[in-house]
């Protein structure tokens, strides 16, 4: 056995790599050492610490054998030779240099006159980075004339390619006794293992919701775990090409991935919501949401408001919502409320003559339109105006058919009840 362990020596990081249940087997352990197949099969179980060794032998015995993965303290080495050598993170347990982020910088502004672009380049910074640090590393760039920058603080996202602690630092964080601040021992503890994927049950329940976003279908189903939290999502849509199909078919599964891997369900919504493109504008067939910006809005919209409560994304309230059937409410021209079948027009908040007169209308620029209720304005009209809002709408009133149905058309508004723009072809 002895013998198998020194072949392996050399090709190892760790020496717990050549020193463990594997290389060793479980024969040998259970019989020449004494181990039941219970401590053996324990994930915890660490063949030199049940030996006997401490954390600092073991520690010791590492350096000698698989090295500090750091120049710092190498014989006939220079220290003024150093800085050659620095990376852009500390090398190693006891490797403490590293390259500044002013350095970083600096690099960036000799090479920026001399490319068109900016420079695809991050600027690394240390866990113990303040604000204020961002703020410099900001400041300097602009000094040096840079296009962009990526500022990164080392520990800073849940997960990340390159992991700086170490398991010992981990058992120091856990047996630390002086500062006992439990959050950020917590922090640090999932920083280290929450990138590890929790897939769903094989049988799981979840909703499928059908909508329609200014004519196109767009279909949502997710899937649950065992306590309701979401897991996965699936995206389909109505007549699209192959392409938009596999497109939205690998976001969903990207999606989906993050959230088993612990990415909170709150970033994705602050990163897609509010993004604008085709198809855009009114939604049927959902009691909740009523316009949105784009499919992924739409989507992270109704996601935000099923999942998390978001109801200051949602276009109708938590009491109408409870009132309201999950159906179209706009269908061939009418609306169905409490099973009273009313015209589109009054649905969609027609004004009469006298409260249009209220209205005090300007045009500036020759292509911003503006309208503000009067002084002497009624109480009726402003509650149209904040019904208006809370459908998607944008209080404004239409010129032509005087209904309060305007929507935003780039720079301009439009009417969805006649088509009428404000000066905009």
């Amino acid at each position: 056995v002895l013998e198998e362990i020194e072949k392996s020596l050399p090709s190892v990081f760790e020496i717990s790599f050549a020193i463990n249940k594997y290389s060793l087997g479980e024969e040998f352990l259970t019989k020449n050492l004494g181990y039941t197949k219970e401590q053996i099969d324990h994930p915890d179980f660490d063949v030199l610490k049940s030996l006997g060794f401490s954390r600092q032998e073991i520690a010791a015995a590492n350096d000698y054998v698989c090295g500090t993965m750091t120049i710092e303290g190498a014989p006939f080495l220079k220290v003024e030779h150093y800085a050659v050598f620095d990376c852009a993170n500390k090398c190693g347990k006891k490797g403490s240099r590293f390259i500044k982020a002013s350095a970083h910088i600096k690099m960036m502004g000799a090479a920026q006159p001399f490319i068109s672009g900016a420079i695809s380049k991050t600027i690394n910074l240390p866990n113990h980075a303040l604000i204020s640090d961002i703020k410099d590393a900001f400041m300097d760039s602009w000094r040096l004339g840079l296009k962009a920058n990526a500022i990164y603080r080392d520990g800073s996202k849940l997960s990340q390619p390159l992991s700086s602690i170490f398991d010992e630092e981990l058992e120091a964080i856990i047996e630390e006794k002086e500062n006992n601040d439990i959050v950020k021992q917590a922090e640090r503890i999932v920083h280290r293992y929450i990138a590890q994927r929790k897939r769903l049950p094989d049988r799981r329940t979840g909703y499928t919701q059908k909508s329609k976003i200014n004519g196109q279908s767009v279909y949502i189903r997710t899937g649950e775990y065992e306590n309701g939290q979401l897991g996965e999502i699936f995206i389909d849509m109505h007549r699209e090409g192959a392409t938009v199909r596999s497109l939205l078919n690998c976001f969903a599964i990207s999606i989906s991935l993050g959230l088993q891997h612990g990415v909170p369900l709150e970033e994705f919504v602050d990163a897609f919501v509010f993004t604008r493109f085709e198809p855009s504008g009114m939604v049927s067939g959902n009691a909740r949401i009523k316009m949105t910006t784009s499919i992924i809005d739409y989507i992270f919209r109704e996601l935000a408001v099923s999942y998390l409560d978001r109801y200051d994304l949602a276009h109708v309230t938590r009491d109408e919502d409870n009132e309201r059937p999950a159906s179209n409410n706009f269908v061939k021209g009418i609306t169905e409320v409490d099973d009273e079948r009313q015209p589109i027009g009054e649905s969609f908040l027609e004004l009469d003559s006298s409260d249009f007169n209220n209205y005090n209308y300007s045009l500036s620029s020759g292509s911003t339109f503006e309208s503000k209720p009067a002084n002497n304005g009624s109480i009726d009209l402003k509650k149209k105006v904040k019904q208006a809002i809370e459908k998607g709408f944008t209080g404004d009133v239409c010129t032509d058919c005087h209904n309060m149905t305007m929507v935003r058309n780039g720079v301009c508004l439009k009417c969805m009840t006649c088509g009428a723009t404000t000066s905009c072809s």
